[in-house]
């Protein structure tokens, strides 16, 4: 997990391109775990690994669209990175937990008419760097991983509690 994040890390590629921007500042909003180290940003939307599920990639979304602000997107961060490959960024792989398959479908293309030269050349470096193939069937494979988590081992503040009007 961390010898593969800090190579990535050290790539120096612009991140936005996928949406996956550094943490310069991070804003911690009420949703993000307190056992979370955070990967990068897209807006307010946090990606992360947390304490108690090794290498396995999350969400923080305080903005959902589902009744669930944090969810697993890859049990790896190299699976993560091959997620990113075959959907062009992060944000249709965040976007799954509330999609159909024709909706995800939809929002592939829509990602793809917005491809530039730099965009396809950050991808290509982290397929070539880490030498990964873009994953098959992107969409089957996180919908499997969400349908069966226990989130039981995130930790939240005590702010996640009230804001959602529920009790530890």
């Amino acid at each position: 997990m961390e010898c593969m994040l800090e190579n990535y890390l050290s790539l120096n590629i612009n991140g936005d391109l996928i949406s996956l921007e550094s943490i310069d500042n991070l804003y911690c909003y009420w949703c993000y775990p307190i056992n979370s180290k955070p990967i990068g940003l897209e807006g307010c939307i946090l990606y992360c690994f947390i304490e108690g599920y090794g290498d396995m990639v999350f969400a923080a979304n305080p903005e959902t669209c589902v009744d669930i602000n944090v969810y697993p997107l890859a049990r790896s961060f190299k699976d993560f990175m091959r997620l990113i490959l075959a959907c062009g960024s992060v944000n249709p792989i965040e976007q799954i937990i509330w999609m159909n398959k024709q909706k995800f479908e939809e929002h592939l293309i829509n990602e793809a008419a917005y491809s530039s030269d730099e965009h396809k050349a950050v991808l290509e470096k982290i397929a070539t760097t880490f030498d990964l193939m873009p994953m098959e069937s992107p969409f089957k494979y996180v919908k499997e991983l969400q349908i069966n988590f226990d989130g039981s081992k995130i930790e939240y503040s005590d702010e996640y509690y009230d804001v959602l009007g529920i009790e530890r």
